[in-house]
Parts: C-alpha cells; sequence; structure tokens
C-alpha cells in the first residue's frame, strides 16, 4: 500500500504542477519573475511553519544543510524557468522541463559510477530530438526561453536526486520547510538586488500567486517530498513527466494555446524518451544504486 501512496501523490503533483504553468504565464502578466517566486516560497514557508511548528523544535545540523543544499537547487532551477517562461509558451516550458527525466540518470552516473544503459542513451537522442523540433528556429537557433527551461530542466533533475536520497535518512516535512525557506531568502534578495520592490498591490495579482504557494508549492513539494521515501529517483521522474502532458492540456483548454504540427512531433518524441528510458521490461529491472558510506 505504501507503493501506492508513492505513486498517488506523485501523480497529484503532476497534476498540480501542470497546472502551475497556465497559472505562472497568467502570474507573470502582472508580476516579474522573481516576485513571482519570492511570493510564492514565502507564503508557502508561512504556511508549512504554521501547520508544522512542531517540526521547528526538531531541526538537526543535517536537516539544516540539506535542506538549504535542496533549496538552493530549487531556486535556480525555478528561476530559470520562471525567466524563461517570459520568452517561451507554457506548452513548450512544460515539456522541456519534463526532459529532466532523461537527466537524473546521468547524474546517478556521475554521482555512484552507475553504467547509463541503452535505454537511457535511446532516450537522450530522442529528448535532443524533440527539442529540437519544438524550439530550433528557422536559423537553426534556439529561442532563448526554451534555452532557459533546458537548463531548468537540469536543475529539477538534481532536485530529484537529491531529494530522493536526502529523505531516506530525514525527515520529509522538515526538509522542505528548510528547502522553501532558503528558496524564499535567496528569491527576496534577487528581488532586492534588481530593484523589483512592488509598490502597490492589485487583487487580480494576487491570486495567482496564491495559488501557485498553496498548490503547485506547498501541497505538490510536500507530496512529493513524502514520496520519494516509497519510491526510486527515476520512478518518481517519470511519474512526474506527466507534468508536461496537464501543462499542454490546460494551456491549450485555458490560454487557447495553438500547437503546431512540429511542437506535438516534439512533444511526442521527448514523451517517448521518457519512456524508452526509464520503463524497462520487468526481466530487465535493474538493481537499486545505493551510495556507499
Amino acid at each position: 500500500m505504501k507503493r501506492y501512496l508513492g505513486d498517488v501523490l506523485l501523480l497529484i503533483t503532476a497534476i498540480v504542477w501542470g497546472s502551475g504553468f497556465v497559472v505562472t504565464a497568467i502570474a507573470l502578466e502582472h508580476w516579474t519573475a522573481y516576485q513571482v517566486m519570492a511570493g510564492r516560497f514565502v507564503l508557502a514557508t508561512l504556511i508549512l511553519c504554521v501547520l508544522f511548528h512542531r517540526k521547528l523544535r526538531t531541526l538537526s545540523r543535517s536537516v539544516l544543510w540539506k535542506g538549504a543544499v535542496l533549496g538552493t537547487i530549487l531556486f535556480v532551477a525555478f528561476a530559470l524557468q520562471t525567466v524563461g517562461l517570459e520568452y517561451t509558451t507554457p506548452s513548450k516550458n512544460a515539456f522541456i522541463t519534463a526532459v529532466n527525466v532523461v537527466i537524473v540518470p546521468v547524474i546517478a552516473y556521475l554521482v555512484f559510477k552507475r553504467r547509463i544503459d541503452r535505454h537511457e542513451t535511446i532516450g537522450s537522442v530522442l529528448a535532443l530530438a524533440g527539442i529540437g523540433f519544438m524550439s530550433l528556429q528557422g536559423s537553426m537557433t534556439i529561442n532563448l526561453g526554451d534555452f532557459l527551461t533546458l537548463l531548468c530542466a537540469v536543475g529539477f533533475a538534481f532536485d530529484i536526486f537529491y531529494t530522493n536520497l536526502f529523505v531516506k535518512k530525514e525527515d520529509a516535512l522538515s526538509l522542505t520547510i528548510v528547502q522553501f525557506a532558503t528558496a524564499s531568502v535567496l528569491s527576496l534578495a534577487a528581488v532586492f538586488v534588481m530593484g523589483e520592490v512592488p509598490a502597490q498591490l492589485s487583487s487580480g495579482a494576487i491570486w495567482p500567486i496564491v495559488y501557485l504557494a498553496v498548490f503547485s508549492t506547498t501541497i505538490a513539494y510536500v507530496c512529493q517530498n513524502i514520496a520519494f521515501r516509497y519510491t526510486t529517483p527515476t520512478k518518481a521522474a517519470v511519474i512526474l513527466s506527466l507534468e508536461s502532458f496537464f501543462g499542454t492540456a490546460m494551456s491549450v483548454v485555458f490560454l487557447h494555446e495553438i500547437l503546431t504540427g512540429r511542437m506535438v512531433l516534439g512533444a511526442v518524441l521527448i514523451l517517448s524518451a521518457i519512456l524508452i528510458a526509464e520503463v524497462k521490461p520487468a526481466l530487465k529491472l535493474r538493481p537499486r544504486v545505493r551510495p556507499e558510506h
């Protein structure tokens, strides 16, 4: 039952994150990228501290440094993704972000020297081809927003990998609180450094931040970090990659985004890459890699 609980929690996360691409696009009509990040992370941190205030009394040094590492990774990944969304569409942002699934095995190789098998190699090639169809323009140059989104995919791959590693020994909620607090501090610092402190607030600009903070940040990350206790990094990445499908579907429904043939082909290639790289036949399942102590 715990295994299925993890899968259900990750599916909920993927659906909520899919909606987040649409809501972030709406939020960027009122705020800058760093203002959006600061608003969602600060509010999410306050919510977690109120709901789980008892966790604050038991924060260990280990949780503090691990949460700070995760928070820094999260800030960088979201900064690249949110700024990238200013220059590209929600559907392209969603699908290119999903390439993090193909990157997770590469991180496993770099950290634990685990061999990258042929499924993952084929997946990487298909993913690159898919990005090419979705992003390359007539002059064979890549859109700035798509390039930043590709970099954010690398960041989220590190977030998935190290979150899965850290929650094996630390409390998931405690890690999440420190992670969000770190991302909040970095986001607020970016707002001040960029001189983007808002002079006034409008009601129409507040609800996207509230949605992103409550659903896309608090609920989604709590579900993800708890679920990581019952699954592996690659399986988690496969389920979470469904956010690209939900993000595209909601972009078409709510933002009336028009998908071109090239974008659809690119999306199909990226989804195929994810499945080929991570969904192995039962008899060919690779053993889990455990860190050496």
